[in-house]
């Protein structure tokens, strides 16, 4: 197996930079769109040789890792919580939670029970490439707030009233929440993954003493006991400039860093015993190939060759991202020159 990114992770020296992106298998390319014409997300999540094939579909752009083919949502439904993809609205929670009773219902599932179907995937994906293999779930806060909110929010007024007027209900909320995510990344890991990625994508919404309050304790405890496999665990997050010391300390090997920090800084801020991941804005790759290699040459640059940098975007590759744009990122990268 080429392991470029996870020598990366471990902070060993490379080669060349390895990058993979968030979201690379998705809307932006032909061969998805062709298949979510005959397909559903969820059919595409839950038909193992389909999740493999979405996996595959962007290792013809030369990254250096792949990404499973799932959603952070697919615990929710086992765990009591129903939930469908609406044309375009995104995620929808059928009743979505405003009392404690819903949270006493909610239930901690065994994953290789209830969802089986992502640990086969793994397990067909791992005979089938030749580079490493990052599984994920979403972070407690993250699926705290989908399930509060109903869906997408702008503010998570609701979920912020909760977390602040009713720290019981919140606490009980994110035990099981924690429990379910710790569980799910464990049955990853013992499939076959090859790193993980706790995908808190929403926390940055939070002051930093809310953070260190009402989730850190819970990011800590899913990250501390992941390290503990030996594989890479990635921390990840968006809009989190303040928050990144209070993320370095609930835990992670690899901390993403989105497009608003300066990866230079972020990295003196974190510590350099800690690898780093990131952080291009997506929306470099919409306009031309020359000024989204400039984009990632400045990446590059601020990185400044030290040993432990993957090269990613801040977030997940936009649906209308052309296809060559992102080749023209990874080659520019791989042949800038080892990190």
């Amino acid at each position: 197996m080429k392991d470029r990114f996870l020598r990366a992770c471990r902070r060993e020296p490379v080669d060349v930079t390895p990058v993979w992106f968030m979201r690379q298998a998705g809307r932006y390319m032909p061969e998805y769109r062709a298949l979510r014409e005959k397909h559903s997300l969820l059919d595409l999540c839950k038909n193992p040789e389909l999740a493999l094939t979405v996996t595959m579909q962007p290792l013809r752009l030369g990254v250096d890792a792949a990404i499973l083919f799932a959603d952070i949502l697919l615990p929710l439904d086992p765990m009591g919580a129903s939930f469908e993809f609406a044309k375009g609205e995104g995620p929808v929670i059928h009743e979505p939670i405003a009392t404690r009773e819903q949270i006493d219902k909610l239930r901690v599932i065994d994953p290789d029970e209830s969802l089986g179907y992502v640990m086969s995937a793994i397990r067909l994906i791992k005979r089938e490439v030749d580079v490493p293999l990052i599984g994920f779930a979403g972070g407690p806060f993250t699926l705290a707030s989908y399930l509060i909110e109903g869906g997408k929010s702008a503010n998570f007024a609701k979920t912020k009233k909760l977390m602040f007027g009713a720290p019981d209900a919140w606490r009980a909320l994110m035990e099981t929440l924690t429990e379910v995510v710790r569980l799910y990344l464990r049955a990853q890991v013992v499939a076959g993954v090859d790193a993980v990625q706790l995908f808190d994508s929403w926390v940055g919404d939070l002051a930093p003493a809310d953070y260190v309050e009402y989730v850190q304790p819970y990011a800590r405890r899913i990250l501390r006991d992941l390290e503990t496999t030996g594989v890479p665990v990635i921390h990840f997050g968006t809009g989190t400039a303040t928050l990144l010391e209070a993320m370095r300390d609930a835990g992670g090997t690899v901390l993403g860093v989105d497009w608003c920090t300066p990866i230079e800084s972020a990295w003196e801020r974190v510590g350099y015993d800690r690898a780093v991941q990131g952080n291009m804005d997506p929306c470099a790759l919409l306009t031309t190939r020359p000024i989204a290699v400039k984009h990632a040459q400045r990446v590059l640059d601020a990185a400044a060759g030290r040993p432990g940098h993957i090269f990613n975007l801040g977030h997940g590759i936009l649906p209308e991202t052309p296809v060559d744009h992102v080749r023209a990122v990874v080659d520019h990268v791989h042949a800038a020159g080892a990190s």
